[in-house]
Formats: C-alpha cells, structure tokens, sequence
C-alpha cells in the first residue's frame, strides 16, 4: 500500500546459533513479517524448524542443499513458510552437466573427469547429482574426492588427480575456493578447472587470488554484462556502482526474493504469515535469474525456484585476462572457453 520494506539486517557470523539468536530477535523484537537470506546450508537447516514452529515466511537465498526443500516436501503443512530462491545441489549439478557438455565435452572432445569437492552439507548432493549426469554428457568419473575445508596444503590431492590424468577437474567449492584456485594455478595442474568455485564469481577474486583464476571456469548466477532477462545488466550496473565490485551468486538470489516478497505483499493486501506464503506460491515474475517460479507442495524440491531453459539455469562464466567471461548458455554467452598455456586439452573438433 506504498509503504517501503524496512529491512533488518544481521550478520550471523557463520554460526548457526548465531544465526538462530537473530531470526529469533527479528521475529519476536523487530516483529519482521518474513525473513530473507543464509549463504551456508547448515545455518539454513538450522532456522528451517524455527521458520515452521514461528509461523515466519522465511525465503533462503545463498544455501543449496536439497534437504532444505525435501524438509518442506516432507511435511507441507507444518513447513509451507519455507521458500528457497535459489536452486537445490541437484539442479546446480544439473547446471554444471548442462554447461559442460556444451562447452567442453562438444568442442574439446573430453572424456574423463575427476570431481573434487569441500565437505559441507551442500556438496553431498552436489555430488550424487555430478556421478549421475556427468556420465550423461560423456564424461568417466574417475574419483570423488572430498576434503576439508580447512585443509592448507592441497599438493597431494592434486598431484593424485594429475596422475589419473582426467580431462577435466569439476569443482564443488563455495565455503573455499582461494586455497585451491592458487595452488592449482602454483603447480601448473596440466587440467582445466571447472564445476562451481563459487568464490570465483565476483570480480574480487582476481585480486585476492592474484591472478591465478585466469581460467577457471565457474557456475555462477550471472556476471557483468550479462542479459539473462532486462533487468540483470541494470542491476548488476548498479551494485558495481554501488560496491565497487561485481554481484557474487547470492546477490542475484537476495534481490529476486526481496522483490518477490514485496510483490506477494502486494497481493495478500496483508502481513499475515499464511497469506504471504499463499501469495508466494502464486510468484511468477521476471527477476535477474530468469523467470521465477517457487515449485508445488507435491514437487520433491516444494517451493524451490524451477529450474529449466523457460526459468532459470544459471551461467557458467569463465576468467579471461582478468574479467569474467560467459560462456555458457550459448545464447548469452560473449566468449568461448581458453585455458592457460599449462592446462593440456584433447585435440579441438
């Protein structure tokens, strides 16, 4: 009713407990009429029992793990306050596999990867969903390897991978992604890198990895210069102007949900719990993403965002002497893949 969103804003410092104080405070102190974020899935998982027992519409915006939306599909009465604007592991998965094959598995002729992934709640699915549909496109999966996201040294890992010799390194890093990114670049791992590395993403990363990106390829939401609908490129212009640095995936994610909670706000005519999660389940808008659809209660993954070439997929970007390049989906796309000189390719088709 013209009113502005006054927003809440709390840092949850990593911490589930932490991020439990605050959607606790925001709800019984600040009276907030929903709840908008998490980056991290455990602290996501954490606040999902609190959204349903609280009656709080809570729209999670960073976090992938498919449990967040089989949570609500498991009990859609208690759970129905609980939307995910963003795409569960398997659909990231499904993001990757759809990218690659077009990519790198067409044009370079690759047969064989290594999948290589932090251990975090997100990354199990990511990676039930890279042994399923990597074969799909044509790709062996030689090994998963998982490690801890406070491992320092990562060498050993990557000297096991060289020698198996895959085609390519597909990636499930989000809580990591420096580490990893430098060391590769260091010992001039002879295979290109790619997956989602989701610190790769914003512009940042060039400097805080002091080059050693150029290459890596990466799953993100968009980048700079990309018109996945009308409203990306002003978006993403404006938080460049605004930050001074490029929008990371879950910029994208927040600024869809916010718009899509106001637009629910507008239809219910209402604060009340149960009608902003009626007028989210009607959500069809043209957000940065794509088109924005939440799923059904009898969908797996209930009140996730569809996934699909009509909604939203997703982009694989790739670093190119120093900036972030689409190369994926083709119709958006304003570069073609190229590696350093030190990454070995299959002869080109």
């Amino acid at each position: 009713n013209g009113r502005p969103l006054k927003l809440v804003i709390e840092a949850n410092h990593g911490s589930s407990t932490d991020a439990i104080r605050s959607f606790q405070r925001m709800v019984k102190q600040d009276h907030a009429v929903a709840i908008v974020g998490s980056f991290a899935s455990e602290n996501a998982l954490a606040l999902e029992p609190w959204a349903a027992r609280m009656h709080e519409p809570y729209l999670i915006t960073g976090a992938a793990a498919n449990k967040l939306t089989e949570y609500v599909h498991a009990d859609y009465k208690a759970r129905q306050y609980i939307f995910h604007s963003y795409l569960p592991a398997a659909y990231l998965a499904q993001a990757v596999c759809d990218a690659t094959k077009e990519t790198l598995v067409d044009h370079f002729q690759m047969k064989t990867a290594v999948v290589m992934s932090e251990d975090a709640a997100w990354t199990k699915p990511l990676d039930a969903g890279y042994d399923s549909c990597l074969p799909k496109i044509g790709l062996k999966v030689l090994a998963n390897i998982r490690f801890a996201p406070n491992t320092s040294d990562l060498q050993p890992i990557f000297q096991k991978i060289e020698k198996m010799d895959p085609s390519v390194i597909i990636a499930g890093w989000a809580h990591v992604g420096l580490q990893p990114t430098v060391q590769w670049a260091q010992l001039k791992v002879p295979v290109p890198l790619a997956g989602i590395n989701a610190q790769a993403g914003t512009s940042t990363f060039w400097k805080q990895t002091n080059g050693a990106t150029e290459g890596v390829i990466t799953g993100s939401t968009s980048a700079p210069g990309v018109a996945i609908t009308p409203k990306t490129v002003p978006f993403t212009k404006a938080y460049e102007k605004k930050f001074g640095y490029s929008p990371a995936y879950s910029a994208y994610s927040t600024y869809d949900a916010v718009y899509a909670l106001a637009e629910a706000l507008k239809r219910a005519k209402s604060t009340r719990p149960l009608a902003i999660v009626h007028a989210l389940d009607k959500t069809d808008m043209i957000g940065t993403q794509g088109r924005l659809e939440f799923q059904g209660p009898n969908a797996k993954f209930t009140h996730a965002l569809k996934y699909g070439k009509n909604y939203v997929t997703g982009v694989a970007i790739q670093w190119q002497n120093g900036e972030q390049k689409c190369i994926w989906p083709l119709n958006v796309a304003n570069a073609k893949p190229e590696f350093p000189s030190f990454v070995k390719l299959p002869s080109k088709s």
